[in-house]
């Protein structure tokens, strides 16, 4: 194999025999039905090994492109190798939006909603929540649909890629909005206990950014919804943290030019909820990343046993975020059945140094059930993992009853779903 060697980290090299590239679902019906052995590749910003595999990974980024609005319905069809950026702004010219989006519009939507890949704020799901139907190529060879309300679709959105090769998506809109970003610096931590629900409530989107060092949050990120009465004016002090003066991007130090604007100049949904603007390669790939959910509730105790072993954690890292995430029912969800805060890390590009932190991160959150993102970094065992959902079993009993031979498992699900 010489092409997707390693993911966009460079942290994971591709054990893969075969790359591929289908041009249509014809032929990929036909590779999946042909292969013992296959998995899905996105954008490659997975930071674990949940793509890879020994047999054939396969590239869903040339099927032909879908970009299918049904007004009626308040819905669009994509294909699932697009990259959310592709098709946000044909949303918007139509009068529709996401209810939400990540930090990156770089990202696949199929790979992003198989992993329970979310944005912020209080009362938005995750990515995948938005989803009302999927398409994917099965073990057979055949292509199977599933729609909001059958017996297994629960389980089947945020898959992890087991039960097959997902072709498209069609997910819910709502009308077109604006936002209006911000930044403020120097939240005090005690602050942010008080009213830990306060803070992540103050906008639409609520990002905050922290090196784990000292006694503030050295960013706040707020994205406000352009009301009637249209663009508002941000207070220079906001419980105790002052409004930037300029752009800011999340790691202190580094240029602004890759994020999207701030200063509360108003623009449309797809161009303020990322923080990354579509044009621009957000960094060099140079950082390992982890994220862990706990419950909305236990936030704020969280963040204190965080903040305790904080000088255990801040050599090793780049930038920390916190973020809140609506509760869902998809089974594999990491905010399934409760409303969360996710405590996310980027690391230095040094994999033992990030896994000594984590140790010490989730024992940290161990009181917590703090359930790991399935796209990055963890080392928490199948047993812990399996504790954390109500549907795990269930999970797993879907997978052997849709793919028996586990033609779709690589290594990593065989482990966390033997």
């Amino acid at each position: 194999m010489n092409e997707a060697v390693t993911n966009w980290a460079g942290n994971i090299r591709f054990g893969a025999q075969r790359f591929h590239v289908p041009t249509s679902v014809e032929e990929l019906q036909k590779l999946v039905a042909g292969s013992p052995s296959v998995r899905a590749l996105g954008t490659g910003h997975s930071f674990n090994a949940i793509a890879d595999t020994r047999g054939d990974l396969v590239s869903t980024s040339g099927l032909p492109k879908v970009i299918d609005v049904d007004r009626r319905a308040g819905t669009v069809t994509v294909s699932s190798g697009l990259r959310f950026g592709e098709f946000t702004g044909a949303l918007h010219e139509a009068g529709f939006a996401l209810h939400n989006l990540g930090s990156l519009p770089h990202i696949s939507v199929a790979g992003a909603c198989a992993t329970g890949t979310h944005g912020s704020g209080v009362r938005n799901g995750s990515l995948a929540s938005a989803v009302r139907a999927l398409d994917y190529v099965c073990a057979t060879g055949d292509v199977v649909s599933l729609a909001r309300g059958d017996e297994h679709f629960a389980g089947s959105v945020v898959a992890l890629g087991s039960l097959g090769i997902v072709t498209r998506l069609t997910l819910d809109l709502v009308p077109a909005f604006d936002i209006q970003q911000w930044v403020y610096e120097g939240l005090p931590h005690e602050a942010l206990r008080r009213g830990f629900d306060e803070v992540m409530s103050a906008a639409y989107s609520v990002s905050l950014f922290t090196r784990w060092q000292g006694d503030r949050i050295d960013q706040v990120w707020l994205k406000r919804r352009v009301g009637a009465e249209g663009p508002r004016p941000a207070p220079e002090q906001w419980l105790g943290a002052a409004l930037s003066d300029g752009a800011r991007h999340p790691v202190p130090g580094m240029p602004p030019e890759s994020c999207t604007p701030q200063s509360g100049v108003p623009g449309p949904w797809q161009a303020r909820l990322p923080h990354f603007r579509l044009e621009h390669t957000p960094s060099s790939g140079d950082e390992l990343q982890s994220e862990y959910f706990v419950a909305r509730e236990d936030a704020a105790a969280a963040f204190d046993a965080l903040h305790r072993v904080r000088e255990r954690i801040a050599p090793h890292l780049q930038i920390g975020e916190i973020r809140s995430v609506a509760a869902d029912d998809l089974w594999l969800s990491p905010a399934c059945h409760r409303d969360s805060v996710a405590f996310h890390f980027t690391w230095l590009p040094d994999t033992a140094a990030a896994t000594t932190a984590l140790r010490v991160v989730e024992d940290a959150l161990s009181p917590f059930g703090a359930r790991p993102h399935w796209g990055k970094l963890f080392i928490a065992g199948p047993e812990s993992v399996r504790g954390l959902y109500e549907h795990y079993d269930r999970f797993g009993q879907l997978m052997a009853t849709c793919d028996p031979t586990g033609k779709f498992r690589n290594d990593l699900v065989r482990r966390y779903f033997a």
